[in-house]
C-alpha cells in the first residue's frame, strides 16, 4: 500500500491513498495489480481502469474511451429532480409530489477518481427565471440527498442528449422511479456503454446527433431535456489535465471556439421536443453561465442560472415560455 501511494504521489495524483485502496481492491494478482499501477502513473484515467466510476451514489459502468462522469455534474441531476419534484406536468396526470423516491442504486463505495465522487448536499446559489444569465438574488436551493425524488415518474419523459456513460440520466431514475427515459450520444462507443447502464423498463439508448437521434413520437412530449454537451472552447483543450486531454474522446469536450456550439444547438432545438412548460437543463462553467443563459434567453426560455460551490458546478434551467423567439 505505501509503495503504491508513493508511486501515484509522485505521478501527481491527488487522491493517492483512495486510489491505491481501490486498485488493491480492483486487483486480482500481484501482476495485475503492478500493471494498473503503471497505468495510472502514465495518467490513464483510474475509471477505465477499474471499469466504473462512481457517480451520485451509483456506479456507473464505463468503458475506455467514454467520458468519465464529474462531480459537478450531480448540480445537473439535482436540479432535473427537483423540477420533477416541484411542478405539474401536463404528461404526468395528478402532476408529481415531493418524496422519498423508490428506488434503490447500487452503492459505488469509496470514492477517489479524480471527476468522480459521491452525491454531496452542499448549497447551491439560483438566480430566478427571467435573469438571464445576470445574478439575482441569491438563496439556498433545495437540493436531493440520494434516495431523495419524486413519488413517482409515471408518464413523463425525460430526455438525456450527449448522454456520454448514461450516468445523469440513470441518477434521474434512480431518484424517480418510473420515468420514460431517452439517453443519446453520436459517439457509438458511449452508446454500447450507456446502454449497460441505462438497463430498465423505460429506458432507451439512442446513437445520433441530438435530437436526430430521437423517435419522432416524442415531439413535443418531452418533460424535461438534459444536456452535459462539451462547453471546452477548442483552444483550451490543451490545458486540460492529461488524463482528459489524452484518453478521452475529443468529441466529449471540444465546444468549439468558445465552447458554446452544441449549447447553441441544444436550444434551438429543444421547443419542438419539449412538451408546454417543459425545462431544458444545460450544464455550463462559471464564465460561460451568462452567455449560455442569453442563448437560452434568445430562444424563448425564461431562465435561472444555479451553482453550487461544494460540486463546483453550473447548471442553466430554462422554462419554456410558450412563446417562439422572433427571427
Amino acid at each position: 500500500m505505501e509503495g503504491i501511494v508513493v508511486r501515484l504521489r509522485a505521478a501527481g495524483c491527488v487522491f493517492a491513498e483512495e486510489e491505491a485502496r481501490l486498485l488493491l481492491g480492483w486487483a486480482s494478482s500481484p501482476v495485475e495489480l503492478d500493471a494498473g499501477v503503471a497505468k495510472r502513473v502514465a495518467g490513464y484515467p483510474l475509471e477505465y481502469i477499474l471499469g466504473w466510476a462512481e457517480f451520485a451514489g451509483l456506479r456507473i459502468a464505463l468503458d475506455a474511451g467514454v467520458f468519465v462522469p464529474r462531480r459537478r455534474t450531480e448540480l445537473l441531476v439535482k436540479e432535473a429532480v427537483r423540477v420533477l419534484s416541484a411542478r405539474r406536468l401536463p404528461e404526468a396526470g395528478e402532476g408529481l409530489s415531493p418524496g422519498r423516491g423508490t428506488g434503490q442504486p447500487q452503492s459505488a463505495g469509496a470514492a477517489g477518481a479524480a471527476g468522480a465522487a459521491g452525491a454531496g448536499s452542499g448549497d447551491a446559489s439560483v438566480a430566478p427565471y427571467g435573469a438571464t444569465g445576470r445574478r439575482g438574488p441569491a438563496g439556498a436551493a433545495s437540493v436531493y440527498e440520494p434516495g431523495e425524488g419524486a413519488q413517482s415518474g409515471a408518464g413523463v419523459v425525460v430526455v438525456d442528449l450527449c448522454c456520454g456513460s448514461g450516468a445523469a440520466g440513470a441518477a434521474i431514475v434512480s431518484r424517480v422511479p418510473g420515468l420514460e427515459l431517452h439517453a443519446a450520444d453520436i459517439d457509438p462507443v458511449a452508446v454500447r456503454c450507456a446502454r449497460r447502464n441505462v438497463d430498465l423498463p423505460g429506458g432507451w439508448v439512442h446513437q445520433g446527433d441530438l435530437y436526430g437521434a430521437l423517435p419522432a413520437g416524442l415531439r413535443r412530449r418531452v418533460s424535461v431535456v438534459i444536456a452535459n454537451a462539451p462547453y471546452v472552447p477548442t483552444a483550451e483543450i490543451a490545458t486540460m489535465p492529461r488524463e482528459a486531454r489524452d484518453y478521452e474522446p475529443r468529441l466529449s469536450l471540444d465546444g468549439g471556439p468558445d465552447g458554446l456550439d452544441l449549447q447553441r444547438r441544444v436550444a434551438a432545438g429543444a421547443s419542438d421536443w419539449l412538451a408546454p412548460g417543459g425545462h431544458l437543463l444545460i450544464e455550463t462553467s462559471r464564465l460561460q453561465a451568462e452567455h449560455t443563459a442569453a442563448i437560452m434567453a434568445a430562444e424563448g426560455f425564461e431562465v435561472r442560472t444555479v451553482r453550487s460551490d461544494e460540486l463546483e458546478g453550473t447548471v442553466v434551467v430554462g422554462r419554456a415560455s410558450g412563446r417562439r423567439p422572433r427571427v
